[in-house]
């Protein structure tokens, strides 16, 4: 590698927003290096996060699905869990596809460069034991990081944050999981189907705050029966080593001191601003540690573009990997700007959550007027056959254009369902041409249409009683 390097684009990061757009920009005929601090690209998505986390739920669905196959006559033995085995296979799985990207990078002529890139001036980075970076442009793209709360720091093995939970280095006992958040709920989902016993423990009154009720009603409802404990209002103030684990002082509807074998702390995430020179490059940052940009991912500095996590929320991958792009064309010159109507959002947990555009929750706080309509899935005979019949389908309508502004799902498959309705929102659909479009029977996927249908009076499966007139 030699001193010093000169580059048309720099992305600092190697995750997936900043991975698409070194490899869309070195595809546009860019001369393009990508710094990140690991061997191989992926960020924190692939190697700690998003993968991992849905292998390892993958396995946990195994578990479930065959003790709930009991309902159906059949009953396996109890498992036998191989934590050596199915560490090797996330393992496995996270190599693979770093090393296809590594891979990438070669033939797309990218310059991967490891270490850590400092801003030393408005186009100058330094990498720690590496080069010296000159750039004519550079994208931001350094993700964020669990979050960590001063009460609840504790250097033990046994004190965990997402990434550690997911080493999977043994299954405790009892766990304790601070925050009910997505990553909570997931990774306790995960212990739980593997033996432990789980105590989840959120501040809110209701689990994934900010998610619709409705949504989050079978999920909390099923999460009862697998979870040892769910403490809502409920705060950890204080958490202390004790013997044979940690001991958790606990306030509010669960008060109380216990003793757990171990805890994880997953309590959200925060951008990685800091700690990179952006105030040397010219690049301001919001008091939450975001990045400002505008509309086409540029920052104070006209050179540099910020994506991902580190550029604001929602902390999504997939929204990375558009900005990515985005703002190489913008670099490119292309008339380009972010205004994406519906960005997905999944929670992988058992049932899975997912929804695309305004929610129930941001109508009502906006005071914004929506027509809703609600499939339940028991009237679903696929969702019978599964044994699943709790999910939930829901689609926000503008009362005047009918046009579609949201959907929500709750259930089986809700994650790969969702993207329907980005098409829909998107495309500036109305419910009604979600009524005209046959969906086979019999899907899940019909739960979208059955939901149309109701606000046409073309349901088959849900009887809407008509209004009385005097």
């Amino acid at each position: 590698m030699p001193e010093n390097i000169t580059t048309q684009l720099v992305v600092l990061g190697g995750g997936p927003g900043g991975y698409a757009a070194a490899f869309l920009a070195a595809e546009r005929g860019l001369k393009t290096t990508l710094i990140d601090a690991a061997p191989k690209p992926g960020g924190a998505c692939l190697h700690v996060g998003c993968i991992p986390s849905k292998t390892l739920l993958h396995a946990a669905g195994v578990v479930t699905t065959a003790r709930d196959a009991a309902a159906f006559g059949i009953k396996f033995a109890r498992p036998e869990i191989d934590l050596a085995t199915l560490r090797a296979k996330g393992n496995k799985i996270v190599d693979t596809h770093a090393s296809h990207l590594l891979e990438l990078c070669k033939k797309r002529g990218v310059t991967h460069v490891e270490g850590r890139g400092i801003f030393t001036g408005p186009k100058l980075i330094e990498v720690d034991d590496g080069p010296e970076v000159t750039f004519d442009h550079c994208i931001v793209a350094t993700g964020s990081s669990p979050t960590k709360l001063p009460t609840l720091s504790l250097d033990s093995p046994r004190v965990m944050d997402s990434t550690a939970a997911l080493a999977l280095e043994s299954v405790p006992a009892t766990l304790l999981v601070v925050g009910g958040g997505y990553i909570g709920l997931e990774l306790g989902t995960v212990y739980a189907a593997l033996g432990s016993k789980v105590t989840c423990v959120e501040l809110t009154g209701n689990l994934l705050p900010g998610v619709d009720v409705d949504l989050v009603r079978p999920l909390a409802n099923r999460l009862k029966s697998q979870f040892d404990k769910i403490h809502l209002s409920t705060k950890v103030t204080k958490i202390a080593e004790a013997k044979g684990g940690i001991r958790a002082t606990l306030e509010g509807e669960g008060a109380g001191d216990l003793v757990f074998e171990k805890v994880l702390v997953a309590v959200g995430r925060r951008p990685n601003s800091a700690g990179f020179g952006l105030d040397q490059a010219g690049v301001e940052v919001t008091d939450k540690g975001f990045v400002k940009v505008d509309e086409q991912r540029r920052t104070s500095n006209p050179h540099i573009f910020a994506i991902g996590d580190v550029a604001g929320e929602p902390m999504l991958a997939h929204k990375a990997a558009h900005e990515g792009k985005l703002a190489v064309q913008v670099i490119m010159g292309e008339p380009m700007v972010w205004e994406p109507r519906a960005i997905p959002a999944v929670v992988f947990t058992d049932p899975e959550i997912a929804w695309a555009g305004l929610t129930e929750t941001e109508a009502a706080k906006e005071n914004r007027e929506v027509r809703v309509a609600r499939f339940h899935w028991a009237a679903s005979g696929r969702a019978s056959t599964l044994g699943r019949s709790d999910g939930l389908t829901k689609i926000l309508v503008e009362p005047k254009s009918d046009q579609v502004l949201g959907v929500g799902l709750c259930g089986p498959g809700a994650g790969e369902l969702i993207s329907e309705a980005v098409v829909a929102i998107e495309m500036g659909a109305t419910s009604k041409d979600l009524a005209l479009c046959i969906h086979p029977h019999p899907t899940l996927t019909e739960t979208i249409s059955e939901a149309a249908e109701t606000l046409h009076g073309l349901s088959s499966h849900i009887y809407v009683q008509k209004k009385r007139i005097l």
